[in-house]
């Protein structure tokens, strides 16, 4: 029984971890690096993530500078940023990129908290589907006589609760990523 919630919350984990990751990605007005984190680069014949070809940093709030370690990859990463879903414009001085992050309007605001509230919600879903699986394992467990009607109940409750926390640490990354998208 201790491994099926220990299977149940480690995935549980996981789908919080990728969720995380999911809303960096989120623009806000604000820059940060983690929004290139799902551009890639054509660098010698192979797509590589734009992190592991230049260094990505955010002098200002509203500044973002690309200085790739290899200059001839300068021009592809200009165009994987322009073809991106991120609407910017980089200003390539031959050397670095600068990116200017411009304050969103409210219909972009509103969109990009739509975008975050159906990735929170997946990953509740996700969360659920856990717990379903996890349950079901149980009643599996039950049925076999590998564990009593009372460990089942007590398992049950404990998948629950794990639940119910996961779900809750969602509501909370998400109201702090709308928060984040509303400040100016």
């Amino acid at each position: 029984m201790e491994k099926i919630i220990q299977d149940a919350e480690s995935r549980m984990k996981k789908s919080v971890a990728n969720l995380k990751e999911e809303l960096a990605t989120v623009r806000t007005g604000r820059a940060t690096p983690a929004l290139f984190d799902r551009i890639t680069v054509e660098y010698y014949g192979q797509q590589s993530p734009l992190n592991q070809v230049a260094s990505i940093s955010a002098p200002e709030p509203r500044l973002i500078v690309i200085q790739p370690w290899d200059k001839s990859v300068l021009g592809e990463i200009e165009k994987a940023i322009q073809n991106s879903d991120l609407s910017l414009n980089p200003v390539n001085d031959g050397k670095v990129l600068r990116i200017n992050i411009p304050p969103l309007t409210e219909e972009r605001r509103k969109e990009y908290i739509k975008m975050a509230k159906n990735t929170a919600e997946q990953a509740k879903v996700a969360v659920r589907n856990i717990r379903r699986d996890a349950n079901e394992s149980l009643k599996k467990a039950e049925k076999n006589g590998d564990i009593s009607e009372d460990e089942f109940k007590k398992g049950e409750e404990k998948i629950q609760k794990l639940t119910d926390k996961y779900v809750e640490e969602i509501s909370k990354l998400l109201e702090a990523k709308e928060k984040e998208i509303m400040e100016d």
